[in-house]
């Protein structure tokens, strides 16, 4: 069966393929190569084609090699990422590009081992360039391929188990054939995304229709098995526009590890118990920047939406008296004042971008 499935899907990918900008061509060099694959690969990472073309592109413009990216300031490559989300990415990137240089002289690594040393990559991301980039007989599984070989061989266990995905790296493994690897992989991908979909998926069109065990039981619309995830979390959260005399506003950076690492904020945090919004705040900004502020009016209220929890942003207009001393980065990498027109050169969170947004649209609303 290995071979047949591997001949019907790679058929099928030798006429269907999908034109994609990071597709690799035997024409490229192995670095650059490397190099295109990788960062696909990290972008592409819980989000979707559409939405990371661009961002493809205007990095490749910006850092046409790895040389580039390491050479780069990581708040430049954070600004160039903004809006495309799980920042941890950008960071890992620009520190693996870092190593990369570093220790390989600017070319990828091509055993998965030596991927795996990188930060940032996993065994799907180590996978996907050893054998897209360089042929290696590396095995794959993402979300995609996950949602074949679960129809593919009808697994009723749910996916999310150590133990299913350990079956399910064991049949990437199986049916990897020893020719065309890279292209093999990537239909496997192409079948999930435009196949194979999470609901109604497209079987009476699969190239692959008659391995599908799935199929065969009318069991499709139930593959893959997911336990059902816990209600997800939802917080308060306040924001300082805190406006000095000269009609600057004071931003802060947020420490470079964790959530929005190294992004760029109005200051502020969580509401904790029993506490008002204002008193939250007037908190916050002791415990990040050591300062006392007036706090004025509601500016803007931001819903957003986080992979594991949810927030609601309350803005206040805040009045900064210029005696009251300098900030001090208690709880911050770093702090800034900065003119409205200037907040442009600076990378936030999608929260804060829209918060920026309401600025724009009112004028700031000044105390």
């Amino acid at each position: 069966m290995a071979s047949s499935l591997a001949d019907d899907l790679l058929a099928w990918y030798d006429s269907q393929a999908v034109a994609l900008p990071w597709r690799a061509r035997d024409a490229d060099p192995l670095p650059e190569r490397a190099y295109h694959v990788w960062l696909s690969e990290i972008m592409l990472q819980q989000t979707q084609v559409e939405t990371v073309k661009p961002y493809y592109a205007r990095f490749l413009n910006a850092y046409p090699t790895i040389k580039d990216l390491a050479a780069a300031p990581l708040a430049d490559v954070l600004k160039l990422w903004e809006g495309l989300g799980y920042y941890s990415r950008a960071r890992n990137l620009h520190k693996a590009a870092i190593q990369v240089v570093e220790k390989f002289g600017g070319a990828f690594p091509q055993t998965t081992a030596e991927l795996l040393s990188l930060p940032g990559i996993g065994r799907y991301t180590a996978g996907a360039i050893a054998s897209i980039a360089y042929g290696v007989a590396a095995p794959v599984l993402d979300g995609n391929v996950i949602r074949v070989y679960s129809r593919l061989f009808d697994v009723a266990d749910d996916v999310l188990l150590p133990s299913t995905q350990a079956k399910l790296w064991q049949m990437a493994e199986d049916f990897l054939p020893e020719t065309r690897p890279g292209d093999y992989n990537q239909a496997l991908m192409d079948l999930g995304r435009l196949i194979c979909k999470p609901r109604a998926p497209l079987c009476k069109g699969c190239p692959v229709q008659q391995h599908c065990l799935a199929y065969a039981r009318n069991t499709q619309d139930s593959r893959p098995v997911k336990a059902k995830k816990p209600q997800t979390p939802h917080y308060q959260v306040t924001a300082g526009l805190i406006w000095n005399e000269r009609g600057e506003l004071l931003i802060a950076q947020r420490p470079p590890d964790g959530l929005l690492g190294g992004l760029w904020e109005f200051p502020g945090g969580k509401q904790e118990a029993s506490e008002t919004l204002q008193a939250c705040l007037h908190r916050e900004l002791q415990e990040e920047l050591n300062i006392d502020v007036a706090i004025g009016e509601l500016f803007a209220v931001v819903k957003h939406a986080f992979t594991h929890f949810r927030i609601t942003l309350h803005a206040f207009n805040c009045r900064y008296h210029d005696d009251s001393g300098e900030p001090e980065a208690l709880g911050v990498a770093d702090w800034a004042w900065v003119m409205p027109d200037d907040l442009e050169r600076y990378a936030f969170g999608k929260a804060d971008r829209q918060v920026i947004a309401h600025l724009r649209s009112r004028n700031g609303m000044l105390l």
